[in-house]
């Protein structure tokens, strides 16, 4: 099946950038209500995909992003989700612990998600393209031939070029992973947001996004920490059928485990991340 992309016109002014959602409604909310406090249009807010996920608000959290109309791609949850797939495609080991708390939040959310919620789905593309600042941009969620790839700070550069040949872009914007990090090598840049469903295993259950920034016509970037109301999501985790150990990390910023992490990111759990 050939890759569906979406190609929009040049972005100018502030773009702001997230990922995995994660069906936390709660902190989609204040993402929402923060790009309207700095003017920021929704054709300039951009998802690395995965807006539903862990959490116990997939309906809502899928009807809210409709109703902003911030653009999004699909996220390998998604990918799954249009198929009526049986499991979240998370490329996850399987019998690890991440393989079986998916097959508890993958059903529940796909319980919950209404017609017109999963018709929305069925529109996402898989990549998206546009130019900002004379830069050409890709925005993917793991990696651009690989919807499920986990790509790191630590991954090697290698990798990531692969990315930028494929796709003859400056700069790839990227998801799935769950930490934000820039990586900047051969005048090429991999931005990765983080994610505003879950902490980033930092010890706090602040959650990322990024703003792209186009003064004096050159690219910047900014990592920005979200408060929200992660006590209310945790609340209605524990009241619902999904992993407690999810919505104790809510609470505490901390992973119940680094299985997908390589040694690097994994020795970094419980410190805060210096971005």
């Amino acid at each position: 099946m050939d890759k569906k992309t979406e190609h929009i016109e040049n972005l100018k002014e502030k773009v702001l950038l997230f990922g995995g959602v994660y069906s936390n409604l709660q902190a989609l909310e204040e993402l929402k209500r923060i790009a309207e406090a700095e003017n920021i249009s929704p054709e300039n807010c951009i998802c690395t995909g995965d807006i539903v996920g862990y959490c116990a608000q997939p309906e809502e959290t899928v009807q809210l992003f409709k109703l902003w109309g911030a653009k999004s791609i699909a996220g390998n949850v998604e990918l799954q989700l249009r198929d009526g797939a049986e499991n979240c495609g998370c490329d996850f080991k399987a019998g690890s612990r991440c393989d079986g708390f998916s097959q508890l939040w993958y059903p529940y959310a796909q319980s919950k998600l209404s017609k017109s919620s999963l018709e929305f789905i069925k529109t996402l593309s898989e990549s998206l393209h546009f130019e900002y600042t004379g830069k050409r941009v890709t925005v993917v969620h793991g990696s651009y031939s690989n919807v499920s790839e986990f790509i790191f700070k630590s991954t090697p550069w290698e990798t990531k070029l692969k990315n930028f040949k494929e796709t003859k872009s400056d700069v790839i914007i990227a998801g799935h992973c769950g930490l934000p990090f820039h990586h900047m090598e051969e005048n090429k840049m991999w931005l990765n947001p983080g994610v505003i469903g879950m902490p980033a295993n930092d010890g706090t259950p602040q959650v990322w996004y990024m703003v792209l920034n186009d003064e004096k016509e050159k690219l910047s970037f900014t990592h920005r920490r979200l408060d929200y109301n992660f006590t209310l999501t945790s609340k209605l985790m524990q009241n619902a059928l999904l992993p407690q150990e999810y919505a104790k990390t809510i609470l505490t910023g901390i992973w119940d485990n680094t299985e997908i992490l390589p040694s690097l990111e994994s020795g970094w759990q419980g410190f805060r991340i210096p971005l």
